[in-house]
């Protein structure tokens, strides 16, 4: 992708499926990173993972719903790396239950990550950004928060919030130079996905019939959304700002 050599880019939930896959494609286009996970064990496997010394990657354990905490991670990395270009809010987490069987401090820690959490960060990361003479934010949302999803009523209003947000900041800071974009992933194989969809014989037929709506016949992948988001944190997409994209296997087609 063209100008993403040499850029530093902040990544939450790095750890996970998909923040691993897009921390690959990142370094594989030589871009530096702030890997910010809540899980420090997983952040050390990601670093042995992916071969890439502290030149490269700096990886920082932080609650993302602390404010305090996300600013020092994000001012820790521009200490390190002498700026930020890219921020990535890929951090998420769920309990998949309907809305009338949950309680509100589960809404709560729900909320604080899907949603709070991305506040801080562009909160903390946007003037560094500013200061860079510019910048890519991709938020990645969900397709939950597009025409929601059973059993995920919280995640789904935070992920719309998420929506409804980036395009706000992206009129926002236009005059700043900065772009604001949204990936939307459909059901995607991950830890997430397998503790909604459960285990055993029951979970396999979720898995199943996720398969079969699908127009593709299949789960997306991790390293189905990498690409995406390389893309948007390139000067491939300077023209693009306010968008919402999603990566569903034509399950969620909108035009």
């Amino acid at each position: 992708m063209r100008g993403l050599k040499g850029k530093v880019a902040v990544v939450t939930g790095a750890a996970g499926g998909i923040g691993s896959a897009i921390c690959r494609r990142f370094l594989e286009e030589e871009v530096r990173i702030v890997a910010i996970d809540l899980n420090a064990d997983s952040l050390k496997q990601l670093a042995a993972g992916l071969g890439a010394g502290e030149d490269r990657l700096l990886c920082v354990t932080t609650d993302i719903s602390d404010y305090a905490r996300v600013k020092d991670a994000v001012e820790r990395g521009v200490a390190k790396f002498g700026k930020l270009d890219i921020l990535v809010n890929n951090a998420g987490w769920d309990v998949a239950s309907p809305f009338l069987k949950t309680e509100p401090d589960l809404w709560e820690k729900i909320i604080d990550v899907n949603l709070r959490g991305p506040l801080n960060l562009h909160k903390a990361a946007l003037p560094h950004l500013i200061a860079a003479g510019g910048g890519k934010v991709v938020n990645v949302a969900s397709d939950a928060g597009r025409v929601g999803s059973s059993g995920e009523a919280v995640y789904s209003a935070c992920k719309g919030g998420l929506i409804s947000f980036s395009k706000t900041i992206a009129r926002e800071c236009a005059r700043d130079n900065i772009r604001v974009n949204v990936v939307c992933p459909g059901p995607t194989d991950t830890a997430l996905l397998r503790s909604f969809a459960g285990e055993g014989e029951f979970g396999q037929k979720i898995y199943e019939g996720l398969k079969r709506s699908i127009p593709l016949k299949r789960l997306g992948q991790p390293d189905d959304m990498p690409g995406l988001i390389a893309f948007l944190s390139s000067d491939d997409a300077n023209y693009m700002t306010g968008q919402v994209i999603s990566v569903s296997g034509g399950l969620t087609m909108n035009g």
